[in-house]
């Protein structure tokens, strides 16, 4: 049988704020996905829950779970996430939502206090790295 070489999927999610600059939503390449940075912004590129970790996580959460499902992924099939906050803190106050997009899953995880992000008031960003299930060839 032969393997057929990996190819690269750019991913671009409906429904989502356009990119800030030259990159895409995720990328995906065999059976990895990897998902850029998410921004705790609405489709207008407007801030979500301006001074409120907890708002703009949710916002984040949400935004990945559409990513994951046009990849016909979820929250289970993560295999690492990188947590980004201007205030280490703030991990207690979204912990309670992590627990409610990963359910039973623990990925392997990594926080970093950074000082600021991308766009002005973000408290938060987050990226992952997804394991995809192989596609089911049709007879």
């Amino acid at each position: 049988m032969a393997q057929s070489a990996a190819q690269k999927i750019e991913y671009m999610t409906p429904g989502l704020n356009p990119p800030i600059s030259h990159y895409c939503d995720a990328v995906g390449f065999g059976n990895l996905l990897f998902i850029s940075g998410v921004a705790p912004l609405d489709e207008n590129q407007k801030l979500v829950g301006e001074g409120d970790v907890e708002l703009q996580a949710e916002a984040v959460f949400q935004a990945m779970e559409k990513i994951l499902k046009q990849a016909n992924a979820t929250f289970a099939d993560i295999l690492k996430v990188t947590l980004f906050l201007t205030d280490v803190d703030d991990r207690h106050k979204i912990n309670p939502l992590r627990k409610k997009y990963f359910g039973d899953a623990r990925p392997a995880s990594t926080l970093f206090e950074v000082t600021r992000l991308a766009f002005p008031g973000m408290k938060l960003e987050i990226e992952a790295i997804v394991g995809l299930k192989p596609a089911v060839a049709s007879a």
